[in-house]
């Protein structure tokens, strides 16, 4: 038994490991061809990552150990949280420490890392990047955590786990409340994966950029790391956003048949994600920096809001 959870554990931090550039590729695919253009491809993030690998990392003379490892401990941050969240499977020996606060914790230390990192080198663009890091994670991180009290008030606990069986075995089809907390969660979700309208990917302009700033300084292996634990961000993202608002079709019972059917399912449910995010970005304009603070205090408030609906209402 104790094997069997060892190697469905090792399959999903797998497919993990290996659907997270494929999403990054699908949604830049997608980008592209709403813009009527040709587009990289979807596999793009992978020869990249390959690219990179094979170059030598070139950093400051300045640089501290801090620098240095800042990239392999954000990797290892993320890789844990896609691992952590319960994706396929509920029954899997890391999916038990999946509690909501917790994975909060685990984002948070990867942004205080990268942070630290991008002030080390004393370059203006990276502690203007850390800065805005930090200033959007201050903002992000309370409405996020509304949005997971929210649903534990509804399975009584904190554990993805025990919201994914709560939300699964309900007898409402629709929580009102959780419809406050999905749209709360979108706008944190593009806030948190530095995608428009809140920040831009693809640009290296010194007045928008957030993420690009903070790894400016880095190259070969370090910024290889780096990319792709951003598409394991948003993998981790697009997995809790399924697990709370999506979970029908997560393997519960612990079959493989049904374990079987629900990679399939869940593979559907992401790029479906994917499909929203694209639409979201290729219809929406990049805000100004100033009028960041109004898009986050509106996902506070929709989460407060849905928070308080279901006190009042129990619904």
């Amino acid at each position: 038994m104790i094997l069997r959870q060892i190697f469905l554990q090792s399959i999903v931090s797998g497919a993990s490991l290996l659907l997270a550039p494929l999403l990054m590729g699908w949604v830049s695919q997608l980008r592209a061809w709403l813009q009527n253009r040709k587009g990289p491809g979807i596999l793009q993030p992978y020869r990249a990552l390959h690219k990179l690998f094979n170059k030598d990392s070139v950093m400051a003379d300045t640089a501290s150990p801090l620098f240095r490892f800042a990239p392999y401990l954000v990797f290892g941050c993320m890789v844990l949280a896609s691992a952590i969240v319960p994706t396929f499977s509920t029954e899997l020996p890391l999916a038990k420490a999946a509690d909501a606060i917790a994975l909060v914790g685990i984002f948070a230390l990867a942004r205080i890392f990268i942070s630290l990192a991008a002030m080390d080198i004393g370059t203006a663009f990276g502690t203007l990047g850390a800065r805005r890091e930090m200033f959007v994670g201050f903002l992000a991180e309370p409405a996020l955590l509304m949005i997971f009290f929210t649903s534990s008030l509804i399975a009584h606990s904190t554990s993805l786990i025990t919201i994914v069986h709560s939300l699964t075995g309900s007898s409402f089809a629709i929580y009102p409340s959780l419809v406050f907390a999905a749209f709360a969660f979108i706008l944190i979700f593009l806030a948190e994966n530095a995608r428009v309208p809140v920040d831009n990917p693809s640009t290296h302009l010194e007045l928008t950029m957030i993420h690009e700033a903070l790894i400016l300084e880095y190259s070969g292996r370090h910024l290889a790391l780096l990319e792709w634990a951003a598409s394991l961000k948003l993998f981790a993202y697009s997995s809790v956003g399924i697990a709370l608002f999506l979970p029908w079709g997560i393997n519960e019972a612990g079959s493989d048949i049904s374990f079987l059917y629900a990679i399939p399912l869940f593979i559907f449910k992401l790029f479906s994600i994917g499909i929203l995010l694209a639409l979201i970005e290729t219809f929406s304009a990049k805000m100004r920096i100033f009028r960041v603070p109004e898009f986050l205090a509106t996902a506070f408030l929709l989460a407060v809001i849905g928070m308080l609906t279901y006190i009042l209402l129990g619904a």
